[in-house]
Formats: C-alpha cells, structure tokens, sequence
C-alpha cells in the first residue's frame, strides 16, 4: 500500500474513538471504509490472515459473544432488531485486520489524545458553561453519563502511556498530556463514581509497570502525587458535588438493608442486582432472553416482588449479573472469556519483545481491567459507544501485535 493510503488510513484509525462519542450519519464515514478496507485485506493479503491467527485467542472469544447473542435471540424468538448492537462484533472484526498494516501509530495515539482533549472540553462547557448538573457528553443524554466517563478515562490512560513511553517531541508530549489531564477532569464532571473508583488501580497498574521496566521510580511517584493534588483541587472547584456523592454510598445501602421505601441510587442498584440474581437463578441455562432485563423488572413489579423505584431500568447496573440474568450460565461463561482470554494474551505480550510493542500490550491490559472493573457497577456493553471502543481496541490492538510480531517463515502466502 502507497504511503499516502496507509497515513490516510492511519487518520480514520485516529478519529474512530470520535465518531463513536458524536451522533449523526457522519460517523459512519470512518466505519465503513475502515470495513470495506478490512475485507479487502482479509481476502487478499496472506500477511493480513497470519496476523488474525496468531491473535485467534483474542477473535475467537470476540465471534463466540457473536454467536451467543445469535443464539439467544433465535433461542427466545426475540426477533432480529435484539441482535443490532452485537452484531457491530463483526464490523470490529473485519476494522482489526487495518491494524495489521504498517501504520502510522504516532498520528492515532495522537488522535486518540486529542479526541480526549475535545471530548473533556465539551464536559467543561455543559458543565461549567450550560450549567449541567452532570456533563454527558455528545451522544445518548443524561442517561450517557456513566458510561462516556469511562469512555473517556479509556482515551486518558492512552495518554498516559504516550506521555510515560513515547519518544515524540514536546509539543507531542504537550498534547498527549492533555489529553490525560482533559480526559480526567471530563471524566470527573460527569460525577460517575464507578468508573472514577475503576480508574485508580488502573492508573496505579500502569505508572507501577512504568516504574518497574524503567526504573524511574521518582518520576511515578511525582505524577502519582500530581494527579492527587489535581483532582483534590478539582474537586474544591466543584463545590464538593463528587465527595458528596461518594459520601451518600453509605447511607443509601444502610437505606436499603433498612427496607426504606427511597432507595436512591445505591439503593437501586442493590435492588436491580437482586432481582438480576434471582432472574439468573430461575433460569440458569438460558436466562430472560437479551435486552429482556427490564421487562422482567416489571413482572417483578407488577407482582409486588421488587420495588416500583426500579421498573424504569432495562439494565441492572451490572454487566456480570446482567449476561447472567438474559442468558444464564452459558452468558455469564461468555463474557468472562471476553475479558479473561484476550486479558492473558495481552499480558502475555506485555513481557516481551521490543518496547513499543510492550506498551501496546500494556494498553490492551489497561482497557480490559477498566472494563472488568466497571462492569462491577454499571453496564459497559449495552450501549454502541462503550461496546464499540472496546472492540475497537482490543481486537485492534491484538492484530496489530500479531502482525508487529510475525516471523519471516510465516509472512508468505497461505
């Protein structure tokens, strides 16, 4: 491929992670010719397959939540419309095979800053200017809050992982702390508490790895404290909103163990993963049927089983419970083996090779154990933003370390 084709497609890499957090038809654009040059790729360039096998850990497990969602759907007689959202997987399977393309990874971390850099400044302008209780991003509402926090703590550690490890220039370095720095206090308007509590062992995780292949303990440490203080004054210019929240977590679970009728937040929660647990319970091997959380709620409800405060949610808050609860055992076992194996390929790889390829496993790692960790409180795959960009990622970033990592023997064709 000429060198023009692979910077133009190294741009639509770049600009992927925005076009997921924006709505309108435009975002479409990047999607499809990132596809269309996939299957071209996949059909023509033998180098393209090698790399798919050798990451087929990470697409493997990526087509058997495919397959389930296909399952369960027939299996429920739920109709096709169920299996719009997971059948984005295959578009995030054939995007993976540019990435195994030699691109131009120094334009898509910086793109991925600089996304995180526009995304936290509209967190700013909602909140500090429109005067939003909750910033929330461009795509989905209110009710998008929780999960464009995470979305965007996601692009900051890959910021945080350019600024430790890149060797670019200063004003690169400038812009990928910015994109740190916008992509923490965005997130940090937002007020979501489950993703800002999964970001700190995170964070901690890679600034420690950081410390240990390089030796610069000091320098860790002097961020670790610099990013304390920051957030400490950025909760200051809050008016103590955030710490207010977190200090409510006590009394709404003392609330719901006393059986008050206002549960709030915490309390719902509570609620939701109970009836979650009993839906599991009742139907083990095939669970509600997908995206029918809610209408069981409402039985719920309606039978006096659970309290009336939840019948407006579709999902528990729980990624866990909900694969349980919409598809049993089987479900639960998929979205383990999401997180699980691609997790050890990734860590696998970050042990060894050349550095540049370590950072990327040790991007794969951040993302995956940001995902696990939040889907302890909140659904990280019911809605495309979140699932895309983790697809996205993942898929992504294991093709294009397998392409990075293939051996002259097995370059040539089939």
């Amino acid at each position: 491929m000429s060198t023009h084709g692979l910077d133009v497609l190294s741009l639509l890499v770049a600009v992927t992670p925005l076009s997921f957090a924006i709505s309108g038809r435009v975002k479409v654009l990047p999607l499809a010719l990132l596809m269309l040059t996939g299957l071209g790729l996949l059909a023509c360039r033998a180098e393209t397959r090698h790399s798919f096998r050798r990451a087929r850990m990470v697409v493997a497990v990526s087509a058997l939540a495919l397959l389930y969602a296909a399952l369960n759907v027939f299996g429920h007689r739920l109709g096709w419309a169920a299996f719009d959202r997971p059948s984005h997987i295959l578009l995030y399977m054939m995007i993976a095979a540019v990435f195994s393309l030699p691109l131009r990874m120094r334009m898509i971390w910086l793109g991925f800053s600089l996304t995180a850099v526009l995304l936290g400044s509209v967190c700013i302008v909602q909140h500090l200017v429109l005067g939003a209780p909750r910033a929330y991003g461009l795509n989905g509402g209110d009710w998008a809050a929780i999960e464009f926090a995470m979305f965007l703590l996601v692009l900051a550690l890959m910021s945080l992982l350019q600024l430790l490890y890149s060797q670019c220039g200063r004003l690169e370095k400038v812009v990928h702390g910015g994109g740190l720095v916008f992509g923490m206090y965005g997130a940090l308007l937002t007020q979501s508490r489950g993703p800002l509590l999964a970001f700190v062992p995170v964070f901690l995780l890679v600034l420690m790895n950081y410390a240990r292949d390089t030796g610069h303990w000091r320098r860790s440490l002097l961020l670790i404290a610099a990013v304390v203080c920051g957030g400490v004054l950025a909760g200051i210019s809050l008016h103590g909103e955030v710490l207010a929240r977190f200090a409510r977590v006590g009394t709404e679970v003392v609330r719901y163990d006393q059986s008050s009728d206002e549960l709030g937040s915490v309390g719902e929660r509570l609620e939701m993963w109970h009836i979650a647990g009993h839906a599991a319970l009742d139907h083990p091997l095939t669970g509600v049927g997908l995206d029918r959380f809610g209408p069981y709620v409402r039985e719920q409800v309606a039978q006096g089983h659970a309290s009336p405060e939840i019948a407006k949610y579709d999902h528990p808050h729980n990624e866990y419970l909900e694969w349980a609860a919409t598809g049993g055992v089987p479900g639960l076992l998929v979205l383990l083996s999401l997180f699980g194996f691609p997790l050890a390929y990734f860590i696998r790889h970050a042990r060894r090779g050349d550095q540049a390829m370590r950072v990327v496993a040790t991007a794969g790692v951040a993302v995956i154990v940001m995902y696990a960790l939040c889907a302890l409180t909140d659904n990280v795959f019911y809605r495309a933003m979140p699932q895309s960009l983790y697809f996205f990622l993942v898929l992504g970033l294991a093709v294009l370390i397998a392409s990075r990592n293939l051996s002259p023997r097995e370059a040539p064709g089939d």
